[in-house]
């Protein structure tokens, strides 16, 4: 998958034939995206330091695209469906991609993790079509789903019903394994919600010690306690609430909004304490729980 989401949905969107009202609007957008990303990768900072430089940047081009670009030059179409073009979100997913760097987290593996939107394994099954089919090739079943930003690994595999693994009765394939998945949302609802704590429950299935998070701007809903799902957290980068509804095409309003709430380096060093913290973590060792005096 793509390690520039963002840049993506912008050349998408300018390709978009709906969007030809838009065209010179989203090549500005394509300049600051490149100015922004640059800043990002001229950084030398490390740690809190260079997590609050980069929070520092996301805000700028954030507020540029969304409030001084979309908001106030926008056509309609492009103000009613910038959510279906992802124009928002995936500056998200382009960000996080950022922070899982060595500057920022300790310890990270000494090969390339693959990180960013991913679609992540779910669950594996067999299927034969009949008793015959036993000692023919095996017919597996892969559950996947779309994620975000993900941290994980191409997991190969081979399966077959001969010891010697021959061709006619041999399959193989990949899958990608997160063992952290997070959703990005610019606003958040009680349906979004509940639809990540299923995806949350599905993907556990498939990998119990795998992290799952939602990365929300504005809050549309009621907090809820996710102890009581698989949800791991819901981190609210900007700890504002959704405007409301007769505010929302107001321009003053969405730029008071971006003034006032602008995404959080406090939450966004939540989120990177989670990361490091599970990269520190022994996820699983038998051989310690005599000592611990406990299996986990």
């Amino acid at each position: 998958m793509s390690s520039t989401p963002h840049r993506e949905k912008l050349l998408a969107a300018i390709a978009n034939p709906k969007a030809n009202r838009d065209v010179a609007l989203l090549n500005e957008a394509m300049t600051a995206y490149q100015t922004w990303i640059s800043k990002t990768n001229a950084l030398t900072s490390t740690g809190q330091t260079r997590i609050n430089e980069m929070t520092a940047l996301l805000n700028e081009y954030k507020d540029y695209l969304e409030v001084d670009l979309v908001a106030t030059k926008g056509s309609d179409f492009l103000k009613r469906q910038k959510g279906q073009l992802k124009l928002d979100n995936s500056v998200l997913e382009e960000f996080l991609i950022h922070l899982v760097n060595p500057a920022i987290l300790n310890n990270l593996p000494d090969f390339d993790l693959e990180t960013g939107p991913q679609t992540a394994f779910m669950s594996l099954s067999f299927r034969p079509s009949a008793i015959s089919s036993l000692n023919k090739k095996p017919e597996v079943i892969l559950k996947v789903k779309d994620q975000d930003f993900s941290i994980g690994k191409a997991i190969h595999y081979k399966f077959s019903s001969d010891e010697n693994f021959s061709s006619q009765q041999t399959i193989d394939g990949k899958f990608y394994l997160a063992v952290l998945a997070a959703e990005c949302k610019i606003n958040y609802d009680k349906t979004m919600f509940q639809e990540c704590a299923g995806t949350a429950a599905r993907l556990k299935q498939g990998c119990p010690i795998a992290k799952y998070y939602a990365f929300v701007e504005y809050l549309d809903m009621q907090p809820e306690d996710t102890r009581l799902t698989e949800i791991d957290n819901v981190f609210l980068l900007r700890k504002a609430k959704r405007l409301p509804f007769e505010k929302r095409n107001i321009l003053d309003e969405v730029k008071a909004q971006h003034q006032n709430f602008p995404i959080s380096t406090e939450v966004i060093t939540m989120f990177v304490n989670e990361i490091q913290n599970f990269i520190d973590a022994t996820w699983y060792n038998p051989e310690e729980a005599l000592k611990r005096g406990s299996f986990v």
